[in-house]
């Protein structure tokens, strides 16, 4: 990153507050057996719905678990998903875009109607599909959130390429002699990292939103792992809403707050690596739903 750009973020309260809550969150998930104080899947049927206390920071859910250490643990799940998922959707995505963008022809065809079939399913809908079929695991959300994920960032790629390839010093390169893989990575590739490094930090949170969604339906990480979305799920019981809020409010503020995060880091890092807003509408990717 250019000194301009560094420069920008710098003076960024949303690049602060954003980078803030994901050092944080990254902190609590990896030091989890330290801050957690109580494992996570211990039951304790004489400690139901206790409200918070010195012994129990968040409180308990009804089998009398630790809120707090769930919380922690929760963390682990949905910040591995998001960057993991994220990961192979980048792979595949910038690996296909780059290809269908500089060679087209028959190429292109194939990846973008493979993209337009991926993406004429309601994500969530697809997801769910897809997970059902796989037998739900937290190495199946991985991988299916990923496979889902790769056609918007093909698309985004793609468009990037289709202009790149035709400027001048990309021309020039290859009337040089100069092969097709060292244009792509030299030249091409470096010129089309901005947007695909804005749209993976968004697509981080529609990931975790992603994965609490199918925790939330039960096709999630399975029991008893904690999950932020299986936790909520958990206390949806009305009576237990009313009696103790804090069993849902606690990974119902984590979820928000780190997909809050993560796009407002997204948006600061826009408007650091892009001022002149040129390449906004084409940074978004299409992201899974709530």
């Amino acid at each position: 990153m250019s000194a301009r750009p560094r420069e920008i973020l710098r003076r960024d309260a949303r690049a602060w507050f954003a980078g803030s809550v994901i050092v944080a969150m990254g902190f609590v998930a990896v030091a989890a057996p330290l801050v957690a104080r109580h494992s996570p899947v211990a039951i304790d049927l004489r400690a139901q719905l206790l409200p918070p206390s010195a012994t129990h920071w968040l409180g308990t859910d009804v089998q009398g678990r630790d809120v707090w250490a769930r919380l922690v643990y929760g963390a682990r799940i949905s910040l591995s998903v998001g960057v993991f998922s994220q990961a192979i959707a980048l792979t595949v995505g910038l690996a296909l875009g780059l290809a269908a963008g500089y060679y087209g022809r028959w190429l292109d065809e194939l990846v973008m109607r493979l993209a337009d079939v991926t993406l004429a399913f309601p994500t969530l809908l697809l997801l769910i599909a897809l997970v059902a079929a796989l037998q739900p695991s937290l190495t199946v959300v991985f991988l299916t959130i990923g496979f889902v994920g790769w056609a918007a960032m093909a698309r985004l790629v793609r468009g990037q390429v289709l202009v790149v390839r035709e400027l001048e010093f990309v021309q020039a390169s290859r009337a040089l002699g100069a092969r097709d893989r060292r244009v792509i990575l030299r030249h091409v590739l470096p010129s089309v990292v901005a947007p695909v490094v804005i749209a993976a930090t968004l697509g981080i949170a529609g990931a975790i939103m992603a994965e609490s969604s199918l925790s939330f339906l039960g096709l999630g990480v399975q029991p008893p792992t904690p999950s932020w979305g299986a936790m909520i799920a958990d206390a949806r019981d009305l009576a237990q809403l009313q009696s103790a809020p804090w069993t849902s409010v606690a990974p119902g503020l984590a979820i928000g707050l780190t997909v809050l995060a993560f796009n407002l880091l997204g948006d600061a890092l826009r408007d650091a690596l892009d001022p002149r807003g040129a390449n906004r509408a084409s940074a978004v990717p299409e992201v899974p739903p709530s």
